[in-house]
């Protein structure tokens, strides 16, 4: 944990600036592409392989805990079954280049891909992941021990994987404390008009619609959830979840500092934005309240 002042406001800032320019590939028809040609089944499976690859050849046991989310039967339909269709290494060097395909045709082609701003938001990102450790950030470690790419813009995506995955460890540690089950934190998560739809979170994370309402019975119970959405404890509490989220993952931009840490967000922000706007997410899936 770092103790710095009023650490939050810049650290969720670059969160939000840098994340898409990694999780934008579980949308990306050039994952499926390139994984499927190793051998996986396309659609979850990719997602679940590809992301746990870095893991080595798991049971479904280490997804589940480390992706939190995700229901449980899901997760064992498609692992460890990926492991007898394509092996970890294969599926890392197939993410890697459906990364490469995926992220050159968002941001507009080669010569946007080879910009200047790429390889300068790439050099930012490797200079702030010298901050992270990896003292209880399983999916982080995994994927640090990685080696770094010279090429511009897969340096910029293993940056910004590696920022990602070290603070999504960070939350599940929150979450924990927080008390509530993985099912839990997502149906919240839906609530708070920041995140996934209902309706996507239930088609991607599958939950059974029983599960789903039991989940929803013990959050109002708790006297998180009312039939209107979050109550205002349900509100504190994720609001809490976030805070210690945010300071959880302040490290690397406290290495940076306030003026190359704002550099960060203005070059992210850019880039993401062309992510957004060249259709790097289909309709429907982030709440638009």
């Amino acid at each position: 944990m770092v103790s710095v002042d009023q650490p939050t406001p810049d650290t969720a800032r670059a969160h939000r600036a840098v994340e898409p320019l990694h999780n934008h590939v579980y949308f990306s028809p050039e994952q499926d592409e390139y994984l499927t040609a190793v051998g996986l089944r396309p659609g979850r499976m990719c997602y679940f392989a590809g992301r746990a690859a870095a893991m080595g050849a798991g049971g479904p046991g280490t997804v589940v805990a480390t992706f939190s989310n995700f229901a449980p039967a899901l997760v064992a339909r498609h692992v460890p079954r990926a492991w007898t269709l394509a092996s970890p290494e294969q599926v890392l060097a197939a993410r890697l280049d459906g990364a490469r395909a995926s992220l050159t045709r968002l941001l507009g082609g080669p010569e946007a891909a080879a910009a200047p701003e790429v390889a300068e938001l790439a050099g930012l990102l490797r200079e702030a992941c010298t901050a992270l450790t990896p003292e209880g950030r399983p999916l982080y470690a995994a994927h640090a021990d990685q080696p770094w790419p010279d090429e511009p813009v897969l340096s910029l995506w293993h940056g910004a994987t590696l920022l990602r995955e070290h603070r999504g460890d960070g939350h599940v540690a929150c979450l924990l404390r927080s008390g509530m089950s993985g099912l839990e934190a997502l149906v919240t998560h839906t609530w708070t008009g920041r995140g996934f739809t209902e309706a996507a979170a239930r088609a991607t994370r599958g939950w059974s619609e029983e599960e789903w309402d039991a989940a929803c019975e013990r959050l109002t119970a708790r006297g998180l959830l009312t039939d209107g959405g979050l109550t205002d404890e349900g509100r504190r509490l994720r609001a809490e979840v976030e805070a210690g989220t945010d300071e959880l993952s302040a490290a690397p931009w406290v290495h940076l500092g306030a003026e190359r840490t704002a550099r960060v967000v203005e070059l992210g922000r850019a880039l993401s934005s062309r992510l957004v706007a060249n259709g790097a997410y289909p309709a429907g899936v982030f709440s638009a309240r």
